[in-house]
């Protein structure tokens, strides 16, 4: 199928990559199919990719794995609120958190306390509010990306 998109023009996405939001996402309840897009021509896995919306082209959030930043992350959420993606497990849960990118670079955030929660298999997704206290809505995170790719670049 083809995907309009406002920063990768029309692409070509296998229907098998759409990931269906039920209740959509946080401020935008009306999209509920997205896809995962990759911003590298390298084999790497990127750190920081795309959740575009299949529905509207204007709608890409920038998202990243949490552990990248800060590997002990641990949502704590009630379990009701993940029966709708089906069974997760290790292999199939992917966790995802959107970045906030400003003009200065240096105050790049996470959001720590929404994150998006994923089950591969199933191609389902969520948002949820992680109970959590200690996690914000706004992490600092470019001092730590700048420390990783030093040190990946040292090695």
């Amino acid at each position: 199928m083809i995907v309009k998109t406002k920063h990768f023009g029309e692409i070509e996405q296998d229907e098998s990559k759409i990931i269906y939001f039920e209740n959509g996402i946080l401020g935008f309840e009306d999209f509920k199919e997205y896809t995962l897009l990759f911003d590298n021509e390298e084999g790497d896995s990127p750190v920081i990719s795309w959740l575009q919306s299949i529905e509207e082209p204007l709608l890409a959030l920038p998202v990243m794995s949490p552990y990248t930043v800060k590997p002990d992350y641990n949502p704590e959420v009630e379990d009701e609120l993940l029966k709708p993606l089906g069974d997760l497990n290790d292999e199939n849960i992917v966790i995802l958190v959107s970045l906030t990118v400003p003009n200065d670079i240096k105050k790049m955030t996470a959001n720590m306390k929404a994150p998006f929660i994923i089950n591969a298999d199933s191609k389902k997704g969520c948002q949820i509010i992680a109970e959590n206290s200690d996690y914000e809505v706004r992490y600092m995170i470019h001092d730590i990306l700048k420390s990783l790719k030093e040190e990946k670049g040292a090695k």
